[in-house]
């Protein structure tokens, strides 16, 4: 589960908004003055995120919990919204090359772009679909009440 600390900023029923900070890993890297997005992480400097969550706790506005997400809804997500429409470009985009050859490339072109725009429409159907999952909602725990720890290993 991949965990970030926030702050309680709204409490309902079942669900709590959450805030969290985003931060940069280059504070801790040596290499921060010379990077690219170290320095645009300084320009951009402390933004927060409000984020949904789920939540069976009885929570006040203020508290301060961890909100986590699954690996795998990350994933998901991340192919879902990035990969998709890419190989739907290139499909349309090779599809379009066998359609119209000899053509030129404004079809070649439309077609891709066509491909790309089914690609993020598929993606917005899809993360409609996924937003009622729990699954793929965040959830919340305590600040004080650590995971519990699963052992691969069996004891003899």
């Amino acid at each position: 589960m991949i965990e970030e600390s926030a702050v309680v900023v709204e409490a309902g029923d079942g669900y709590a908004w959450v805030e969290t900070r985003r931060r940069s890993a280059c504070g801790t890297c040596s290499a921060s003055d010379g990077c690219g997005p170290a320095t645009l992480a300084k320009v951009w400097g402390d933004r927060r995120t409000r984020v949904r969550a789920i939540s069976t706790l009885s929570l006040q506005p203020g508290d301060k919990v961890i909100v986590g997400l699954a690996e795998g809804a990350l994933l998901r997500g991340s192919l879902l919204v990035y990969l998709l429409p890419l190989a739907l470009l290139l499909a349309g985009a090779l599809l379009g090359q066998a359609a119209f050859a000899g053509a030129g490339e404004e079809p070649v072109i439309m077609a891709g772009a066509m491909g790309l725009g089914l690609g993020f429409l598929a993606a917005h159907i899809a993360s409609r679909r996924w937003r009622s999952d729990a699954r793929f909602q965040p959830v919340v725990r305590r600040l004080d009440v650590a995971p519990v720890a699963v052992s691969l290993l069996s004891s003899r």
